[in-house]
């Protein structure tokens, strides 16, 4: 059952801020709920004030300009990222994703700003934004911060927002030429929570094909979304084989972090990022050739 709690719905960031620097520490914000709800129900969390953000429509945008950056307001929801025709067009290993995010109810309530600040190591937006080496500006009643999303997670549902902080805007910078991005997660039922993700982006040098950047990270696998930074470097300047491949994704799995839970043990997770490592960087690779 919920216990009782002080209700708030500002209709402006301002009007927000503001109210999170009277309310004190004992406050959660709310945009959607699709999680927070859940562990008010099961009173793990009991909130003494509850800020609803759903209502400030100017973090609800998306803005793209291809010579600069893609922009997208923390509050816009799933869906409206997913049958974004600038995303699809300019990003869109981004619209794949959120088609495996949960359901069609879920996206078109549930935001991409409000996902990420619950900060679930299975999330979805957060592996593939990494990959995509996106910033995230979270705004206070001080000003602006923008973090690197792979700097932006600290540990389970914990990430670098301060008190009074939201998260407001995400940022991903054009993608290079002759670069490619992929994601993709194993489920034991359609688009459930992962139980283990890899997102990987892979740039290649216009003379010689060879690898000249690589990002590869793993959703489920560790308290954070993780970055396989000793897969990545053994890619780095190579032209990429099978045989590459194969080997990084064994790096990967030692540099993963797995928890064995209901789901998947954390041998069977290590052996998940083994295979999935290999099978999307070599999509994103096949990306970049084209």
């Amino acid at each position: 059952m919920i216990s009782e709690f002080k209700y708030h719905a500002p209709k402006t960031l301002k009007e927000a801020l503001a109210i999170l620097d009277k309310v004190g520490d004992d406050y959660k914000i709310i945009c959607g709920g699709q999680s927070l709800l859940i562990l008010m129900r099961q009173g793990i969390i009991q909130p003494e004030n509850l800020v609803n953000i759903k209502g400030i429509e100017e973090l609800s945008y998306i803005k793209y300009d291809s010579n600069k950056a893609l922009k997208i307001g923390a509050l816009t929801t799933h869906r409206k990222v997913e049958k974004s025709p600038d995303i699809m067009k300019s990003h869109p290993v981004i619209c794949e994703m959120e088609r495996k995010l949960a359901t069609v109810q879920t996206r078109n309530w549930g935001t991409i700003g409000g996902n990420l600040a619950h900060a679930d190591p299975a999330g979805d937006p957060a592996p593939v934004l990494i990959a995509l080496n996106a910033t995230l500006t979270v705004t206070g009643s001080k000003g602006e911060r923008n973090i690197p999303a792979d700097e932006f997670f600290r540990d389970y549902f914990d990430c670098d927002l301060e008190h009074g902080e939201l998260l407001t805007e995400i940022t991903v910078p054009p993608v290079p030429a002759n670069s490619g991005t992929a994601y993709t997660k194993f489920t034991l039922i359609e688009n459930e929570m992962a139980t283990t993700a890899i997102a990987a982006s892979v740039k290649l040098a216009s003379k010689d094909g060879a690898c000249e950047d690589v990002r590869i990270v793993m959703g489920a696998a560790a308290p954070i979304p993780k970055r396989a930074k000793e897969a990545e470097a053994l890619l780095k300047g190579k032209k990429i084989t099978d045989a590459l491949l194969k080997e990084a994704g064994e790096i990967a799995a030692k540099e993963s972090e797995p928890l064995s839970d209901i789901h998947a043990s954390e041998e069977y997770r290590r052996e998940l990022v083994k295979v999935l490592t290999k099978r999307v960087t070599a999509e994103a690779l096949a990306r970049a050739k084209k």
